[in-house]
């Protein structure tokens, strides 16, 4: 069916240039300006319709995942580009590790359970997201102030999953996973102003179905490196034919010049072959930019209050 509406979607595409040009011009009688109404409707419609088809080639892959528990069990691990970067940034502290080193890998009997679970994952995610998007247009309509400038999704892997597991000398199984890795489902919400970050933080925190688990404000405690985030993690019931599974999901709320000096961090942490003076080095120059970003931010802030009438917000939500 999704191919067939695809090509209902790809014919319309097709034809809206032409047609438009012809509904405007001096040519086009009563009958066609009438299609044309009737035209906005049906793309309007078929729009929708590639909304939703491609959110459903987003979702999770459970051929994909089946192929990746197979491959962890078969000692053949998919590592995305970050993990390998992690992986051999910490190669040197594995090998002192008292635990053996060996590719972690997940019962067969348990998989289809692993499967259904991570499907729950995903759907807490896509839950915890749309209550984002709908606090966004909020905002939009009553201060005229988009406080999320973007969203990102992810799921952990298969590799990243069982790793984290391997390293915290946990047993590798569903219910391990369920009961010590509240990070599995996770959101990055790009925020333009510290303010909005704790006033949307706050607002989904007082949503009567949301249930705040944790909470660390890096913002007002920054890390030692200079790291500044608000992490909270929530537990958000997601409503299958068994009934509703509370399940959590890790979101780290920062400002859009908190985003650009962490994944500057990241890359730099995660760079193996870099010196020990250059690291420190650079460890000290991104340290002294943390500093100045957070009173730059806090310039611009009282600028933003001044010309723009969305609530003032400083606080993180209680866990």
């Amino acid at each position: 069916m999704s191919l067939i509406m695809q090509a209902i979607v790809d014919d319309f595409s097709a034809l809206r240039p032409a047609f438009s040009r012809y509904a405007l011009s001096e040519k086009a009688g009563r009958s066609a300006r009438r299609f044309s109404g009737y035209y906005q409707t049906c793309n309007k419609i078929t729009s929708r319709i590639r909304t939703v088809i491609l959110d459903r080639h987003n979702r999770l892959n459970l051929a994909e995942l089946y192929a990746s528990l197979q491959g962890a069990g078969d000692g053949e691990s998919p590592e995305t580009a970050a993990e390998k970067s992690q992986a051999t940034a910490d190669e040197k502290s594995a090998q002192k590790s008292p635990i053996k080193s060996e590719t972690p890998h997940l019962p067969p009997e348990q998989m289809d359970e692993f499967v259904n679970m991570m499907q729950v994952y995903e759907g807490a995610m896509y839950e915890i997201s749309t209550k984002l998007e709908i606090l966004d247009g909020e905002f939009q309509v009553r201060f005229s102030h988009n406080p999320v400038h973007h969203m990102e999704r992810r799921l952990k892997s298969v590799h990243s999953i069982f790793e984290k597991l391997r390293r915290r000398n946990l047993s590798i199984s569903t219910r391990s996973i369920r009961d010590n890795l509240f990070d599995v489902a996770g959101i990055r919400v790009i925020c333009n102003y510290r303010d909005d970050v704790y006033a949307v933080a706050q607002y989904l925190s007082k949503q009567t179905d949301i249930q705040v688990l944790q909470v660390k404000d890096y913002i007002k405690n920054p890390k030692p490196n200079g790291y500044r985030s608000l992490h909270v993690i929530y537990a958000v019931p997601v409503f299958l034919s068994s009934g509703a599974h509370y399940t959590p999901v890790e979101v780290q709320f920062r400002t859009i010049a908190m985003d650009y000096w962490a994944s500057l961090e990241h890359a730099l942490r995660y760079k193996a072959d870099l010196p020990d003076a250059k690291l420190a080095e650079h460890s000290k120059t991104l340290l002294e930019c943390a500093q100045n970003l957070q009173a730059i931010e806090a310039q611009m802030q009282g600028i933003h209050r001044d010309i723009n009438g969305a609530p003032r917000v400083e606080d993180a939500p209680e866990s």
